[in-house]
């Protein structure tokens, strides 16, 4: 019987507007009302996402930053995995020589080594994924742009980083060049102490090789004695193939999850424009007598 429900968000829990539907929110309660666990695991860091969570009254576990934290339902750490100074000064020294923006993610703020200028086109790079528009006078007047502007400190270069002496969860790259990016993933990958995973084609998102979902899911949930069989995970993009590899319960992919976590999931549900993950938990609940 299941009596976790862990889920990615962005792509699987919200809608393409980044909101949870009031109807995935009631499934969500249901289920908690049932006794069953739920835990979102999400690569955005915990600022980022009790933005999304705030307003929806739900109660759950929280891994983050792509599996670097992990708070329990009372907010508190449990555990975090940060990149060593070493290790982020390793990227800084590789990733400088490439077009793009460096970002530095932290419990709560992100930080962009360069100018103004670079930082402010890295921001359009990552919130132009979001719009239609590819404009950037119109990107400048979004809401995402603003949030993002408050949430990021622009510091001059990797020593000013390191004498800030916060805990760095993840390196994020985002670049419209997804050539490049894919050798940026080959370089890196052949160092054994990270990991690097994607939420879109056009990102990257890097971490300490422990912090990743998957193992960082299974630890947790054993450590609150349930077993993996117990377990439902639910995502759709390439940072949640280390959970859908794994066995658990039953791994889902959305509908509009990315091919390689469709072939790797055990099951596949609607989209998340179609409310998917509301549409397996109230499946779910109708089998196990549930149901209101």
């Amino acid at each position: 019987m299941i009596k976790v429900i862990a889920s990615d968000m962005d792509g699987t829990l919200l809608n393409n507007n980044h909101v949870f539907s009031e109807k995935t929110i009631q499934s969500i309660k249901r289920a908690c009302k049932n006794g069953i666990r739920f835990m979102v695991v999400t690569g955005r860091n915990y600022v980022s996402a009790m933005e999304a969570l705030e307003k929806t009254g739900l109660v759950c576990d929280y891994i983050l930053s792509s599996g670097a934290e992990i708070r329990n339902p009372e907010k508190q750490v449990k555990m975090s995995i940060a990149l060593s100074f070493d290790e982020c000064e390793y990227l800084y020294n590789k990733l400088k020589k490439y077009p793009l923006g460096i970002m530095f993610c932290s419990e709560q703020l992100n930080y962009i080594l360069g100018t103004f200028e670079e930082a402010d086109d890295g921001i359009l790079d990552y919130i132009k994924f979001f719009h239609d528009t590819k404009e950037k006078d119109e990107l400048r007047k979004t809401e995402l742009y603003r949030q993002m502007w408050v949430k990021t400190k622009v510091l001059p270069d990797y020593e000013a980083l390191r004498s800030n002496n916060v805990p760095i969860s993840k390196m994020f790259l985002v670049s419209d060049d997804v050539d490049m990016l894919q050798e940026i993933k080959a370089e890196l990958e052949e160092n054994g102490n990270l990991a690097v995973s994607s939420s879109f084609i056009n990102n990257l998102e890097v971490t300490d090789i422990k912090a990743q979902k998957g193992p960082i899911l299974k630890e947790y949930i054993e450590s609150l004695g349930y077993t993996m069989d117990e377990v439902m995970v639910l995502g759709d993009s390439l940072n949640d193939y280390s959970m859908m590899e794994m066995d658990f319960g039953a791994t889902i992919a959305m509908e509009n999850a990315d091919e390689e976590i469709k072939k790797v999931a055990k099951y596949i549900t609607k989209s998340n424009e179609e409310d998917g993950v509301a549409y397996v938990i109230d499946e779910m609940l109708k089998m196990y007598g549930m149901m209101d």
